[in-house]
């Protein structure tokens, strides 16, 4: 025989685990300290700066 299953429960369980794992998401891109977030901005204007620089002008 099946196990009953409280729909209800299920879905808030549902909701919980997609809340949780977006919670993670958001720790991961904003839990980073200033010095942290500075250093990436200047990685990424770096790595900016290097592609203009191997365009080549037609």
């Amino acid at each position: 025989m099946a196990e009953i299953v409280n729909l209800n429960r299920a879905r808030k369980a549902r909701d919980k685990a997609v809340a949780k794992s977006d919670a993670a998401a958001n720790r991961v891109a904003h839990g980073l300290t200033k010095a942290q977030r500075e250093m990436a901005k200047a990685e990424r204007e770096r790595l900016s700066r290097l592609l203009d620089q191997t365009k080549r002008e037609d």
